[in-house]
Order: structure tokens, then sequence, then C-alpha cells
């Protein structure tokens, strides 16, 4: 009878329910309260499409019907099929080098090397994924979320200290702009400022962000250490525990890291270095990314004498694992179609333009910094948001006497800080590294709440030293 009258505890959505609701409620504003409207817009010299400011016009938008919305959902796999595809590649070739073994000997010499201190493994974890997103990687990453997740695991450590090596790492390396091309890049272009100008403030900008989100792993990783039923995932946590334990007693977790293993590892690491380069200078997007990786997974085929079939079998494998991630990516997208289709988006940047003329400008900043982040909610796309605003930040900067280069910082933190905490992203990160979006939500708040704060009073520290280089 007690178990009758207990109370069921909340239990949040699944990651694709969610996505749905944030469906239905573009699409309720597009069709109810946000009247249709656009901007003028003409192509620059650089044959980029660009915002005109100064010409906006209410339309009679297009109803988003009952056919139309759910269209949006094949028509949002379609196009962010390019992620899906990547995604898959490359989650099937590292799929291939997990089941050589390869990894898991490296991680169990590296745990020898630093005699058990494991924190180091976590610390350069961290730095590869926020190195990464320096460059603006972003989507390239994800691949890496379950295998690193996995690792974490085997270091002692729950499924969520992963996910947070990953996510924390991750959004300060993306938010700080340093060399990221979808955000500062463009937004650099759209304003006329040199492009990655202003680059060391920026890196001050990284070490804070960096120095916040590390802090928030190990606070974390310490937490559960002292008492695993703290950890968010504790049953699954004390299970693993038990096993760990079982294998050091059995002696199972013996490492045979061979010369095979090595020139495994030494190869993925000439991937992954070569990869950052081909981001950085060769221009490679996604189908670049996957191309290098199917190569990868085919010489490790030889390397290890996999036979075809097995090869395809483990690649298949791989590939499944990260299935319902690809779904997610597919979802979010059909939000933004269901956006362009109810032309809501530029009322929105309209409105955010009429509400900030004669304020002062410290409040304007804070007001735009809450607006970016507040609009990345329903458009994850950096790229996508800078070209609809910067145009209205910068004569709007202008008129008040704020720094380009300040409103280009505004934007890129008001973006990148939210990326894995709004449904958009952090569904599909919570789904790659294998935990509930809601557990996320309230382990990572506190962190992501010290990088929102410490992004704007570096904001207003930009503002008062006349950040530049105009």
């Amino acid at each position: 009878m007690q178990t009758l009258n207990k109370k069921k505890a909340f239990q949040m959505p699944h990651v694709f329910a969610i996505l749905f609701i944030i469906m239905l409620l573009v699409t309720l504003l597009s069709n109810f309260v946000i009247p249709s409207g656009e901007f003028e817009r003409y192509m620059d010299e650089s044959g980029m499409e660009v915002v005109n400011p100064d010409n906006f016009q209410y339309v009679d938008g297009e109803k988003i019907s009952f056919m139309d919305f759910m269209t949006s959902i094949y028509t949002g796999f379609v196009e962010g099929a390019t992620i899906i595809a990547s995604l898959l590649i490359c989650s099937g070739s590292l799929a291939v080098l997990n089941s050589t073994g390869a990894l898991t000997s490296g991680v169990e010499k590296l745990t020898q090397v630093t005699k058990g201190k494991n924190a180091v493994a976590i610390v350069i974890f961290y730095i590869y994924f926020a190195g990464m997103n320096i460059m603006g990687a972003g989507e390239a990453c994800y691949p890496f979320f379950p295998i690193i997740t996995a690792i974490v695991m085997t270091l002692g450590y729950d499924r969520m200290m992963g996910a947070a090596t990953i996510m924390f790492g991750a959004t300060a390396g993306f938010a700080c702009g340093m060399v990221n091309m979808f955000t500062t890049g463009i937004s650099q272009q759209l304003v006329g400022l040199p492009m990655f100008s202003g680059i060391k403030y920026r890196f001050l900008v990284f070490l804070v962000l960096f120095t916040i989100g590390l802090i928030g792993v190990f606070l974390y990783g310490r937490k559960i250490k002292k008492d695993p039923t703290k950890s968010c995932v504790a049953d699954e946590y004390l299970e693993q525990l038990k096993k760990l334990e079982a294998e050091k007693d059995s002696g199972e977790a013996k490492n045979d890291f061979d010369l095979k293993k090595k020139l495994a590892l030494i190869l993925f690491l000439i991937l992954i270095l070569f990869t950052a380069y081909g981001c950085l200078k060769l221009g490679f997007g996604l189908g670049q990314f996957a191309a290098l990786y199917v190569t990868y997974a085919i010489i490790l085929a030889f390397i290890f004498r996999i036979n075809v079939n097995d090869f395809c079998q483990i690649f298949t494998q791989g590939s499944s694992q990260v299935l319902g991630a690809a779904f997610a990516i597919g979802l979010a997208r059909s939000v933004m179609i269901l956006l362009d289709q109810g032309q809501i988006m530029d009322t929105l940047v309209y409105y955010m333009g009429n509400a900030l003329e004669g304020k002062n400008i410290v409040l304007t900043l804070l007001l735009i910094y809450l607006f970016v982040t507040a609009l990345n909610f329903l458009v994850v796309s950096g790229s996508g948001k800078a070209v609809m605003m910067m145009p209205i930040m910068s004569p709007l900067g202008k008129m008040l006497g704020i720094n380009q280069q300040v409103m280009v910082l505004t934007y890129q933190l008001g973006d990148g800080l939210t990326n894995m905490l709004w449904p958009g992203g952090g569904l599909i990160c919570c789904s790659l590294c294998g935990i509930n979006y809601g557990a996320w939500l309230k382990m990572a708040w506190k962190t992501f709440a010290a990088m929102i704060f410490s992004g704007f009073v570096l904001i207003v520290i930009a503002d008062a030293i006349g950040y530049g280089p105009f």
C-alpha cells in the first residue's frame, strides 16, 4: 500500500519530446503571437548576404499548417544531413579504434605513468575539447563524446564526469572565439574589423572560462570520489565501481600495450593534429573530417587484420550507438525550418533594436547579451545569428559610442556560453554521453551561471578599456 501511495518522481521528457515541444512553441508564436517581418537583404563585396537594418517591414507571412509542421521533421533531417552523416561515419570509425583495445590499453598505461593520478587524464581530455572548439570545431567533436565518456568512466569517475569534462571544456573554447570562424570570424567581417583582431583579450576570456569550467569538473569529481552516492547517476556509478574493483582483484585489468596499439594511438594523434590543422589552415569541413576518419579506420583494419565482415559489423554498431543523437540533430534543425517559414526571426531582432534605443551603455550591453543568450534557445547556429544580428548591433554600437570589437565580443559570448545548456545543443550532447538532460542541468547550472556572469563582467571591462582596434 505504501508503494501505491508514493508520489512518482518527476522525469525529464525524452530529448525528442522536448524538441517536439519547442517546435510546437515556435508554431504557436508564428501563427498567433509574433507578426511576420523581414529586413532588406543584399550581397556585400565578399558575396555574403547582409541585412540592411534601416529597412524593415511587416509582411503577410505564411501560416504554419499541420502538414507544414509534420513535413519540417523530414526536411530537418535532410538539411541536417551533413552533420548527421559526419557523426555516423566518424562514430563508426572510432568504434573500429575502440575494438582494437588500443584506447583502453593507452589509458591504463597513462594511469601507470601518472601513478594513479587520473586527474592528469581528465585535464588532457578537457584541454583537447577546449582547444578544438577554440577553432570552432563544434559538431566535429561529437563522435568523441561517447568514447571519451567511456574512458573517463574507466578512470573511476561516473558518466556525468565524462560529460562535464567534454562540455565545459568545449564551451570555454567555443565561447571565447579566439579563432572561431563561425562566430568571431563572420561577425568581424560583417562589421568591418580585421579577421580575428583583438585576439589577446579573447585569450584572457578563454583563460577565465577555462578555469571556471575546470573547477566545476573537479569539484564534482571530488564530491563523487568522496561519496559515490552523491553521483548524479548513483545507481550506475555504484555498480561501475564494484565492477572495477572486481576486475582489479581478479587481475583482469592487466595491460597489453603492444606495438600495434602504440602505432594505432600514434596515428590517432596524427589524425587529431592534422584535423586541427585542416580546420584552421585548409578550410576543412565535416566532409573532409569524415573522409580522414574512414581512412584511419581502414588503416587500422590492415594493422590489426580485421576482416571485411567484422569491420563492417563493428562500423555499423559504432554508428548505431549515436543514432539517437543523429535524430535529435534532425529535430533541432526542424525548429529552424519552422522559424524561417513563420518569418519571425527578423521581427524579434527588430523589436530588440527598438527596445535598446535611449538606454545607457552598460544596460544596452546587458540587454544585448541577454537577448542573444535567450535567442540561442531557439537558434543554435552561431553563424546564422551573426548574419541576422551583427548588422543591427553594429550601427547601434556606433550610435552609443560602443566599440565594434566589444559588440562582437558581446555577441560571441551570448551565443557560445549556452550551446550545451539550452535544449538545442545540450540535448544532443547529453544523448551522446548517455546522460539525462535534467540531471545535466542539475549538475551543471552553477558552473554555467558562473561562466555567463563572468562573461558579462569581461564585456563591461572590455568596454571600459576601449577594447579595439575600433
